[in-house]
């Protein structure tokens, strides 16, 4: 699949680090280093703009190593891209750590998976049919029976 982009930083375009790889890394474009306190959040900057197809969406998702390493995530994971934003691609980090962490020009900061979705059409009924599980939720599949 062919995405149009428009790349205003100074980085490479994201890219998959392994032929095998759902996410393409993604990094801060940034003038100065960005410091963030034990659980502050800031956006980040990347300098990308994309034109996604009709029916995809770009999911911003975090990276493992960040997170498990030094408590860095993506707030509001996953964030979603649609088809007709043509705005800067930010992202949203958030420090869970109780250490500061500062985000460098050109650090690897998150993971773009480019995914295909369907519009629903909703079809209000009066009843739902029945399954096993019903109406149970928030652990109630694990209970013994």
């Amino acid at each position: 699949m062919n995405i149009k982009i428009n790349n205003r930083s100074k980085h490479a375009l994201p890219q998959y680090q392994t032929a095998l790889s759902a996410g393409m890394d993604i990094h801060a474009n940034l003038e100065e280093p960005v410091t963030l306190k034990s659980l502050e959040r800031k956006l980040i900057s990347t300098g990308l703009s994309i034109e996604l197809p009709q029916g995809y969406e770009a999911q911003i998702r975090p990276r493992s190593g960040l997170a498990i390493k030094n408590g860095i995530t993506v707030l509001n994971t996953p964030g979603t891209i649609d088809a007709d934003y043509r705005g800067e691609i930010g992202v949203i980090l958030v420090n869970l750590s109780g250490e500061e962490f500062t985000v460098n020009n050109g650090d690897r900061i998150a993971q773009m998976v480019i995914a295909k979705h369907e519009n629903a059409n909703w079809v209000q009924v009066d009843h739902l049919s029945e399954t096993e599980r019903g109406s149970g939720g928030f652990g109630s599949t694990s209970k013994p029976k």
